[in-house]
């Protein structure tokens, strides 16, 4: 792992998206995915399954029964004619997700999903599709769980057939990564003193983008070696709202949820920090706006950037 070229990864994020836009307007890479699915099994470990964890909640949401499966777990949905498993790794060698997705080839229909095509994951699978996110010369899946993410909306329109226009999202996610990385002179130091406390990091987001405080924790914690823990915005007021008490609280908070504000009253009174990021919420201590921030889509794809950048310093100023 490396600082220097972990930040050379996220510079490079608009072009490899504008890339996977341009390969998904060119060719489908799920066409080949059968009719009548109707279960989805989601294999992965860390990124790939917080991004996995999102699409699942999106493909209940359309009446698919979905889920994301850690991939270590013993036992999951037995396989069948309409199931799909998608098993999901960057570098295809994930020990566990190799495990796991063993249980279900010949059984179910495979789609091995990485940025390794011919990596063992590929191997018995019925599908592969490359996240063609580029080498990742920093070691830390930062442009490959953005991928995965953007690959599982074109999963979910293939399997429901919506039209959300994907690569239309993509080209808008990276205007919006461009316009954060063009204007980090203006808000990367201030947010990265505002968070830097003794207490760790706390990141908070909507159940529907809750993907983006477990990748921000998982930065802080990979790249500076932090500590960093995610919450669920509503789940906050049952689970996190007792450490604001005795620590000193510094929160990323991703808005967008009806219970934000309830969140912010303990926030409030009990005098925490909080850094938003694609929204402005009362008594904040800051806010970091980026083009696009009212596509709950760009920023599903989009908001990590922010505290990856944040770890990217970090890490470069411990080195």
């Amino acid at each position: 792992m490396n600082p220097e070229l972990y930040h050379a990864d996220l510079e490079a994020k608009p072009e490899a998206l504008a890339a996977l836009a341009e390969a998904l307007e060119t060719g489908d890479p799920l066409a080949a995915v059968p009719s009548g699915i109707r279960r989805v099994v989601f294999l992965g470990m860390g990124s790939s399954r917080y991004a996995a964890r999102v699409a699942a909640l999106r493909l209940r949401a359309a009446g698919i029964d979905a889920v994301a499966e850690y991939a270590s777990a013993a036992s999951s949905y037995p396989a069948g004619p309409d199931t799909l498993v998608v098993a999901i790794s960057a570098t295809g060698g994930s020990r566990e997700t190799l495990d796991a997705v063993a249980r279900y080839r010949d059984r179910a229909f495979v789609l091995a999903l990485t940025n390794r095509p011919g990596s063992p994951i590929t191997e018995g699978a019925d599908l592969t599709v490359p996240m063609l996110a580029g080498e990742e010369r920093g070691g830390v899946a930062c442009r490959t769980f953005q991928h995965t993410a953007a690959l599982l909306l074109a999963l979910h329109d293939r399997l429901t057939g919506a039209a959300t226009g994907v690569p239309a999202v993509l080209r808008r996610t990276a205007e919006a990564t461009s316009d954060l990385l063009d204007r980090r002179g203006e808000w990367l130091e201030a947010a990265s003193d505002l968070l830097d406390g003794p207490h760790g990091v706390y990141t908070v987001a909507p159940a529907e983008r809750l993907s983006s405080a477990d990748q921000s924790a998982l930065m802080f914690r990979e790249g500076p070696r932090r500590a960093a823990t995610a919450c669920e915005t509503g789940d906050w007021s049952h689970v996190d709202v007792y450490l604001t008490k005795t620590l000193d609280y510094r929160a990323l908070f991703f808005p967008g949820s009806r219970y934000d504000e309830q969140a912010m009253e303990w926030i409030r009174e009990r005098g925490s920090t909080v850094l938003t990021v694609g929204g402005e919420l009362p008594d904040a201590k800051a806010a970091i706006r980026y083009r696009h921030d009212d596509d709950p889509l760009v920023s599903l794809l989009t908001e990590p950037l922010v505290a990856e950048l944040i770890a990217a310093r970090w890490w470069l100023d411990q080195s």
